[in-house]
């Protein structure tokens, strides 16, 4: 039966600091419009951004910003359930919790890419820090009972070490859009050794230690490059750094870029780096995966989980900047290594798309709206 949806979370696709929970959220809900549910987006608004609209069939209402929008959740709940009916909450915890359950009383299911924990005080000032560290806590009796869609073992794991018992925690793995990420026999990859990291430029992600294991290796290998893409509050640190370890003339930053150009550095790269403190899965690595890239990862939660070790790439301990250069430097120098897990990387991809993610998370999703 068709269901009425109602979907709470911090940002949407049209924010300009949208990341993958966004992208892990509405590629889902996209396809439970087009399975021929019915589907609304609670979330905050930005400058230049309409308080509400349709957009693929998900309608969209927008208040209060990135700051503000968890005290406005109570109000926008209250007046959405006045106005019309719903089988089922999504509330999607990526930052501050909202707490929805407190709030109405729909069967409600609690989507968690990843909990920061601690990691938060390496990304913000402490005080802030405290704020998210301390509003996570709460999570295990404000949605007590209630089930969880996960996107990996490792969170998985995480929520049943806070109290919530196992059965309760479901995973469903994100997807790839294959449409956009496949392996084009037409893109040959750069004839000098291409490193690329792709993401934003923040603290936790930790680009700093790809930046001084690239260092390392630079003398070795002395056409290869470093290309960053993305944007973030890190740059400026990260430009210093780069300055201060004498590979300027190496590095490049991109900033953001349009999916085509995304895609093509992906498609050139010999080697995708991803060395962040935590991630609830690894969206990247998947879609270089897909574009017939291999990876090397930071083997830390939700990382570790979206890579195949010795197939699809290479995972190293968190920080250790001189094992992350030992397998860069093993990768680029290595053809037939590089080889055998570009062709892994693709076959790993393959186990990946939105289609089976929608399939499973609408499956959950019936099944918490059916306690109605």
């Amino acid at each position: 039966m068709p269901l009425k949806i109602l979907a709470i979370n911090w940002r949407d696709l049209k924010n300009p600091l949208a990341g993958g929970a966004e992208v892990h959220l509405e590629e889902n809900l996209r396809r439970f419009v087009k399975m021929g549910h019915s589907v609304t987006l609670l979330t905050s608004n930005f400058p230049g951004g309409a308080k509400e609209e349709t957009v693929e069939g998900v309608r969209m209402v927008r208040q209060g910003n990135d700051y503000t929008f968890n005290w406005f959740v109570p109000f926008m709940l209250k007046r959405e359930l006045k106005r019309n009916s719903y089988d089922v909450v999504l509330e999607d915890i990526n930052k501050v919790p909202f707490y929805s359950p407190l709030f109405q009383k729909l069967p409600t299911l609690v989507v968690v890419p990843h909990l920061f924990a601690d990691a938060v005080f390496k990304e913000i000032n402490f005080v802030l820090g405290l704020y998210i560290y301390l509003a996570e806590k709460p999570i295990p009796w404000v949605y007590q009972g209630k089930k969880y869609c996960v996107i990996s073992e490792s969170t998985r794991q995480d929520l049943i070490a806070r109290g919530i018992p196992a059965e309760n925690v479901h995973v469903v793995h994100c997807g790839t859009d294959f449409s956009l990420y496949f392996k084009d026999p037409n893109v040959a990859k750069e004839k000098e050794p291409l490193v690329v990291y792709l993401g934003r430029l923040k603290k936790y992600k930790s680009v700093d230690h790809l930046l001084a294991a690239f260092a390392k290796i630079a003398a070795d290998f002395p056409k290869a490059r470093l290309i960053i893409i993305g944007e973030g509050d890190d740059h400026p640190r990260l430009l210093d750094t780069t300055h201060k370890l004498g590979i300027e003339s190496r590095v490049t930053y991109t900033g953001f870029v349009p999916k085509e150009e995304k895609v093509a550095w992906l498609r050139k790269a010999w080697v995708v780096v991803c060395p962040s403190l935590k991630e609830g899965w690894g969206l990247t690595n998947i879609e270089a995966n897909a574009c017939g890239t291999p990876v090397v990862c930071a083997n830390v939660p939700g990382l570790r989980d979206s890579v195949a070790p010795g197939k699809s790439g290479l995972l190293y301990p968190y920080g250790q900047t001189d094992q992350l250069a030992a397998h860069l430097r093993e990768v680029l120098s290595n053809p037939p290594l590089r080889r055998k897990l570009e062709e892994g990387a693709l076959e790993w991809a393959k186990n990946f798309s939105w289609e089976r993610a929608a399939e499973e998370m609408i499956k959950l999703v019936s099944e918490v709206a059916e306690k109605k």
